[in-house]
C-alpha cells in the first residue's frame, strides 16, 4: 500500500493546467486567471456623490445650522450644468458627478428644505465628506488581479466595471463519468434479480458539478470489451478527464482492467492506497488522446471519498487552481471514535457543528460501511483518523470540511449565534 500523498504524487503531475483561453466574463465565474488583469481606467472614473443630499462647500456649513441657496440639481448619469459658489448648494443623487466648486456632500437626512430655493444644513461637514474620488477603488495602471486568482462574483463585477468583455482563464475541465457492469440498471420499476440501480454515476456527476467543472454523462456500459473500449475512447475524445467506478480492486478480472490496460498502452497504474474507505485506485492516460482516466472503487462511499481525495484535486489543478484540497479544520469529538490498527488512514463520515467560541464539534453521521451512502449524504466533513486506536470523546481531531453551509443545525440556532 502507498499513502494518500504518494498516490496524489503520481496522479497530479499527469494532470497539468489546461491551456488558457479567452472567456466572456460572466461564464468565467469560478475560473482561474491565466493572465494578470491591469486596470486601463480608474474606478470610480470621476468624482461623484456617495449619498443622496446636497453638494456644497464645506466651509459654508460652519457654524451649523447653515442656510444655503439651492441653485440646481444633478442626477446620476447627467453632467452638472452649474457650479457651486459661496453660500450655494446643488441637490445631488448618489453616483452623480460632483459639481465644480463643491468639495463635500451633506446627506439629505441632515437637511431641511426651507423653500424651493433654500436648504438648511443642520450639521457642519468636512471636505470630502460623502464624496467618491477617481481611482479610489481601482487606480489606473495597477495590477487588479494576479495570475492564479479564482474569479468570484466580486471579481466579475470589477472586470465589468473596467469595461472588460473577456478574460484569459484556464477553462473548466470537462469530466466524463462512466458506470460499468452487467449488474447495473437505470430508473424506476422493480429490480430484476441480481441487479442494482446505478447510484455511483449520478453521485459522481453531482460531485463534478458541485466542484464547478463541466459534467458529461457517459452512461452505463455492460462488461463487454468492445463496448467499454468504444465508450472510453468516445468519452476521452470529448472530455479532459474520464472517471469510472468499479473494477479496480486487486483480483478483479473483469473487462474494465483488460480494456484500460490496452487503451493506456500498458501504463495504467493499479494502486492500493492506505485509506479506508477507498483502498483501490487506478490511474493512467489513453494513448489515443492523452486523456487521463481515474478509476475509482465500486462501493458508493468509496467512490465518492476517492473522488474527493484524488480526482477533485487533479481536476482543480487542471482548472489552474493553486489550492487543490479541501480545508482541514480542528475539531472536538463528541463521542468516541474508535478504530482498529490496520496501517490505513480512516475517514469517518461525520457531521460538524460550530459551537461556543467557534469550537467545531463532530460526531459520525451514520453507519461507516462503504455501501452506506446515506451517512455520506448526511456528512458535511470527513474526520481524519490516523492509524491507531482512534480518539475518545472530548479529544481533538482533524477534519476535512466538505460543506460549510451545513455547519449550523437546520433549526437555525446554536450557542455561537445562529444564522444571518
Amino acid at each position: 500500500m502507498i499513502s494518500v500523498e504518494e498516490a496524489r504524487g503520481l496522479l497530479l503531475p499527469a494532470c497539468p493546467p489546461l491551456e488558457p483561453r479567452p472567456v466572456p466574463i460572466d461564464p468565467a465565474l469560478g475560473c482561474v486567471l491565466a493572465q494578470a488583469v491591469v486596470a486601463t481606467e480608474p474606478i470610480p472614473p470621476f468624482t461623484n456623490s456617495a449619498m443622496d443630499g446636497y453638494a456644497l462647500r464645506a466651509e459654508d456649513t460652519s457654524p451649523a445650522p447653515a442656510r444655503l441657496r439651492v441653485v440646481g440639481a444633478v442626477m446620476a448619469g447627467h453632467h452638472p450644468e452649474v457650479a457651486v459658489g459661496a453660500g450655494e448648494a446643488i441637490r445631488i443623487m448618489t453616483g452623480a458627478p460632483l459639481p465644480s466648486g463643491a468639495d463635500a456632500v451633506c446627506i439629505v437626512e441632515r437637511t431641511r428644505m426651507e423653500s424651493d430655493a433654500t436648504v438648511v444644513v443642520d450639521v457642519a461637514v468636512g471636505v470630502g465628506d460623502n464624496v467618491r474620488y477617481p481611482g479610489e477603488d481601482v487606480a489606473c495602471g495597477v495590477e487588479v488581479f494576479a495570475v492564479g486568482t479564482p474569479l468570484s462574483p466580486g471579481h466579475v463585477g470589477v472586470l465589468a466595471g473596467l469595461g472588460l468583455e473577456t478574460v484569459l482563464v484556464h477553462p473548466r475541465p470537462r469530466v466524463g463519468v462512466l458506470s460499468t457492469g452487467d449488474e447495473l440498471v437505470e430508473g424506476s420499476g422493480p429490480l430484476p434479480p441480481g441487479k442494482i440501480r446505478d447510484s455511483n454515476r449520478h453521485a459522481l456527476l453531482a460531485q463534478v458539478r458541485q466542484a464547478n467543472f463541466d459534467a458529461v454523462d457517459l452512461g452505463i456500459v455492460p462488461d463487454d470489451e468492445q463496448g467499454l473500449a468504444e465508450a472510453l475512447e468516445r468519452g476521452a475524445a470529448r472530455c479532459d478527464m474520464v472517471v469510472t467506478s468499479g473494477g479496480v480492486s486487486v483480483g478483479d478480472h473483469d473487462m474494465m482492467k483488460v480494456v484500460l490496460d490496452k487503451l493506456s498502452g500498458g501504463t495504467m497504474q493499479w494502486l492500493q492506497v492506505a485509506v479506508k474507505p477507498g483502498k483501490p485506485l487506478a490511474f493512467g492516460s489513453l494513448v489515443s488522446t492523452g486523456t487521463p482516466v481515474v478509476g475509482l472503487p465500486g462501493n458508493p462511499v468509496s467512490a465518492l471519498v476517492s473522488f474527493e481525495l484524488f480526482a477533485r484535486p487533479a481536476l482543480r489543478r487542471m482548472a489552474g487552481h493553486r489550492r487543490l484540497g479541501r480545508p482541514v479544520l480542528a475539531g472536538v469529538a463528541e463521542v468516541d471514535l474508535r478504530r482498529r490498527r490496520d496501517g490505513k488512514l480512516h475517514l469517518v463520515r461525520a457531521t460538524a457543528v460550530a459551537g461556543v467560541g467557534g469550537t467545531v464539534h463532530v460526531r459520525p453521521s451514520g453507519g461507516q460501511n462503504s455501501h452506506m451512502l446515506r451517512a455520506m449524504a448526511e456528512a458535511n466533513c470527513l474526520v481524519l483518523l490516523p492509524d491507531g486506536d482512534g480518539v475518545a470523546a472530548g479529544e481533538h481531531v482533524e477534519l476535512l470540511l466538505l460543506d460549510a453551509d451545513r455547519m449550523v443545525p437546520e433549526a437555525g440556532g446554536n450557542e455561537a449565534g445562529g444564522l444571518w
